[in-house]
């Protein structure tokens, strides 16, 4: 019983990080637009560095309209592809006309039903429709239930969406106004480190933050799950107080989490050891405290969530706050998973953490082996390695050139390593490599391929054993 129940929770898990990573598919492509908004936000609004009436006119339409068409139409076309696109744009645009706030998430909802209405109406007419009458259909297809959806976006979806919208607002407004705001590190660490963070952060918090800044010219909600100080925090302490594997990796990944922004790099750290849970939450509420006294926010979502990114959307005379609510979240992890590290009398623990992913490997060269000579057998070009995380963006990409560059150094440069969302790893990838939060993800995405495991993306003995499986494959009899 207790097996099916963990079973249904990693399941469980699985979806939501599923549904994570396509809310952030439909937000990543258009960061760019969200960034440049930031920009002229923060230069040409009354209070910003270079107040401009006639450009500052570029703020309110870019953020009502442009910036959640962009959304809808990328979702749509995930779904439905251009058609799809095209259609889920018709139907956000009722939902802008019929609002009185910025439809980001209406549009991350009418997007992609726009693209998967398309997609079942495409099915039913494939195969019915006359000789030469093609384009007449496919047209008049899209304008029809365009129109439509248009219609019920205006009087029915968008006022429903607008209404829970306004409740989550208030929701998180009475936790400002009462100061409770700080709570939210107990749902958001906990979260991120599951690999929930661009739930939080794409689906709630970001639209939020639009919706504020707007109005107020910058907003808090930006920094309250993306803050970089208590993963800072967190991997200085393991620099200094933790044990073989994990203290010669932490200072690698501090540079790559607090400057690169790929905050997935601190998450193994703390799975290794659960209870530095509480310095993530510790620090995250103290940076929240530190933004709230110096009413702090940011013009637009880091993403990534790096430093630089921080600094380049700080609006002018919110620089002492951001950075203090990064320096104190920081000291405050550092101090708390300082204290729980030197406490640990556990002097082999690092073998033990890292003894599961050691005999992973072991079991990893008999098994890969005869899985890659068997590829061998069939045919001698061993083409393709793909890894992938939520987005596709950040962990997997650097997890791809590190082991690129490890494949570089032993002589193998024919072979494709590239990196992907997971639902997006090609069908014709040999192996696809992921974090074991991951697995059962991917494992349901992709249940015909080899999937390969890590703990730790910058040091893990199982990619030196992929390195080194691949080089024994590619060496002549």
């Amino acid at each position: 019983m207790e097996m099916s129940n963990e079973k249904k929770q990693v399941s469980t898990r699985a979806k939501v990080q599923a549904f994570g990573g396509f809310l952030t598919n439909m937000v990543l492509p258009n960061i760019g637009a969200f960034i440049a908004w930031g920009i002229v936000t923060a230069l040409f609004i009354p209070t910003g560095w270079f107040p401009n009436e006639s450009l500052n006119e570029l703020v309110s339409p870019t953020v009502s309209y442009l910036l959640p068409l962009l959304l809808a139409y990328t979702g749509g076309r995930m779904v439905g592809g251009q058609r799809g696109a095209v259609l889920g744009a018709l139907g956000t645009m009722g939902l802008i006309i019929g609002a009185d706030i910025p439809m980001f998430m209406g549009a991350m909802v009418v997007g992609p039903l726009g693209g998967w209405l398309m997609k079942k109406t495409d099915e039913f007419l494939d195969g019915k429709i006359p000789a030469g009458f093609e384009m007449v259909v496919n047209n008049f297809s899209i304008g029809i239930i365009g129109f439509l959806l248009m219609i019920l976006s205006y009087l029915l979806i968008g006022p429903t969406i607008q209404a829970a919208n306004q409740g989550v607002t208030n929701a998180i407004e009475a936790l400002v106004s009462t100061g409770f705001l700080p709570l939210l590190s107990l749902i958001n660490e906990p979260a991120k480190v599951l690999f929930l963070n661009n739930v939080i952060d794409q689906g709630v918090y970001y639209p939020l933050g639009m919706q504020q800044t707007l109005e107020a010219g910058k907003s808090i909600y930006f920094m309250v799950a993306s803050n970089p100080g208590p993963g800072l925090g967190l991997l200085l302490a393991y620099s200094f107080f933790g044990k073989k594997a994990a203290k010669r990796t932490a200072p690698g990944a501090i540079i790559i989490h607090f400057f690169g922004g790929i905050h997935e790099l601190y998450f193994p750290y703390v799975l290794m050891k659960p209870i530095t849970i509480l310095s993530m939450i510790a620090g995250g509420m103290t940076g929240i405290i530190t933004f709230q006294l110096f009413g702090a926010g940011l013009v637009a979502g880091p993403s990534p969530g790096s430093i630089f990114s921080y600094l380049a959307l700080t609006p002018r005379g919110n620089f002492v706050g951001v950075i203090a609510g990064v320096a104190t979240a920081t000291i405050v992890s550092f101090l708390v998973t300082s204290v729980i590290l030197k406490a640990d009398k556990t002097t082999d623990e690092e073998e033990d953490t890292f003894a599961a992913a050691a005999e992973k490997s072991k079991s990893m060269k008999s098994e890969g082996k005869e899985l890659l000579a068997g590829q061998a057998t069939a045919s001698t070009n061993y083409t393709k390695i793909s890894f992938a995380c939520d987005a596709g963006m950040g962990s997997s990409a650097m997890g791809a050139t590190t082991f690129k560059n490890k494949l570089k150094k032993a002589g193998v440069t024919d072979i494709e390593v590239k990196n992907y969302r997971i639902e997006d790893v090609p069908s014709d990838s040999d192996i696809v490599v992921v974090h074991q939060d991951l697995e059962e993800r991917t494992r349901k995405s992709h249940p015909n391929m080899q999937v390969i495991t890590l703990k730790n993306y910058l040091q893990d003995p199982v990619i030196d054993q992929l390195v080194e499986d691949v080089v024994q494959l590619k060496k002549p009899d």
